[in-house]
C-alpha cells in the first residue's frame, strides 16, 4: 500500500471511530508539532538522495534552539536571531559534510560521533539548565498566536515547492540525484560529487536551524535536551516517504506524506483508545515494510539474476 493510501485508510477509520480527531484545534496542534520534523526531513531527504545519512540532527536542533533563546534574552532582534540559527545550523552541517565528502569518512560514523559530541557539549555548557524568561517579542516571532500558523505554513509550503521544483528543473538538483545514483558516472559527467555532498549537509544544517527556531518560539522556555529522538522521526519519514536508503531516488512530496503518516499515528491511537506504547512498534513496522519494499524494487530482473548465477557471480 502506498503512503497516501495508508493515510487515506487511517483517515477513514478515524472519521468513523473518532471524528473528534479532525477538530480544528487538534489538526492545528498536529501541524505545529510536526512542522519542525517536516523541515528537518526536507534537508535529510537531500542527504539520503546522495547516498549518505545524518543522525546528528537532534543535537544540531538543540544547539540552535538554545542559541536562539539566549540571543533573544540578550536583546537580539528576531530577524538577526533567524540569521544566527541558519548560520549556526549550516556551519555544523558543513563540518559533517567536510568530514564525509572530503575526508571520505562514513557518514553514519561521522554523524553518530557529532551527535554525541554536540549533545554532551551542550549539556556541559548549560549544565542541563533550560532557557527561561524569554522576552514576549520572541514568542511566536512577534506575531499573534493566530497568525503564526498561517505564516509558518506559507514558509514550509514555499520550501517544499522550491525544493521539489529545483530538483526537477535546476542543474544542482540533477547533480544531487546523479551523485546518489552513481558517483563515478556523476564525476565523469562533470559533477563535483564531493562538493555536492558538502553542500547538501550544509543546506540540511541550515534547515535544521530554521526548524529549531520555529519550534522554540512556540514555548516560554527551551529545554537544553530538546530534539531528543528527532533523528529517528526524520529518517523514518524520509524512508517511509519513498527515498531510497542507498541514494539516487526520492521526492520531497513523498517525505511530506511520510511525516504526515508517522506524525498522525500517536494521536490517532489516543483518540482510538489504544495504548500509546504501540506507537513506536507501529512506526517500526511501517519503516521495516518500507525498507523491504525498497529492497524488492531494487532487485535485478529475474533474467539478470539467472545470468549472474550462470556466470558464477
Amino acid at each position: 500500500m502506498s503512503v497516501g493510501g495508508a493515510i487515506a485508510l487511517l483517515g477513514l477509520v478515524l472519521a468513523f471511530a473518532a471524528p473528534g480527531y479532525f477538530s480544528r484545534a487538534n489538526l492545528g496542534d498536529l501541524f505545529l508539532a510536526n512542522l519542525p520534523v517536516l523541515i528537518v526531513s526536507l534537508g535529510a531527504t537531500l542527504i539520503v538522495i546522495t547516498g549518505e545519512i545524518d543522525i546528528s540532527v537532534g543535537s544540531v536542533f538543540a544547539i540552535c534552539a538554545v542559541l536562539s533563546g539566549l540571543a533573544a534574552k540578550a536583546g537580539v532582534a528576531n530577524p538577526a536571531i533567524a540569521l544566527l540559527v541558519l548560520v549556526a545550523g549550516a556551519a555544523l552541517g558543513a563540518i559533517n559534510g567536510a568530514l564525509v565528502a572530503y575526508l571520505r569518512l562514513p557518514s553514519i560514523v561521522v554523524t553518530l560521533s557529532t551527535m554525541v559530541i554536540l549533545r554532551e557539549g551542550l549539556r556541559w555548557i548549560t549544565q542541563g539548565a533550560w532557557v527561561e524568561d524569554l522576552p514576549a517579542g520572541y514568542q511566536w516571532l512577534g506575531v499573534s498566536q493566530a497568525t503564526y500558523p498561517i505564516a509558518v505554513f506559507v514558509v514550509s509550503a514555499g520550501l517544499l515547492v522550491t525544493l521539489a521544483w529545483s530538483a526537477a528543473h535546476v542543474a544542482a538538483g540533477r547533480a544531487i540525484y546523479a551523485t546518489g545514483s552513481n558517483p563515478d558516472a556523476a564525476r565523469l559527467a562533470g559533477f563535483d560529487t564531493a562538493f555536492v555532498k558538502w553542500a547538501v549537509f550544509t543546506g540540511a544544517g541550515a534547515l535544521t536551524g530554521l526548524a529549531a527556531l520555529l519550534n522554540a518560539v512556540r514555548f516560554n522556555q527551551i529545554p537544553s535536551n530538546t530534539g531528543l529522538g528527532l533523528e529517528m522521526k526524520v529518517i523514518a519519514a524520509v524512508i517511509v516517504g519513498g527515498t531510497a536508503i542507498r541514494g539516487g531516488r526520492g521526492t520531497f512530496a513523498g517525505t511530506m506524506l511520510g511525516v504526515i503518516l508517522l506524525g498522525a499515528i500517536g494521536p490517532a491511537l489516543t483518540f482510538l483508545g489504544v495504548n500509546a506504547y504501540w506507537e513506536r512498534a507501529i512506526q517500526g513496522a511501517i519503516i521495516l515494510t518500507a525498507v523491504a519494499i525498497d529492497a524488492w524494487r531494487q532487485r535485478p530482473p529475474t533474467h539478470a539474476r539467472a545470468l549472474a548465477a550462470g556466470a558464477g557471480v
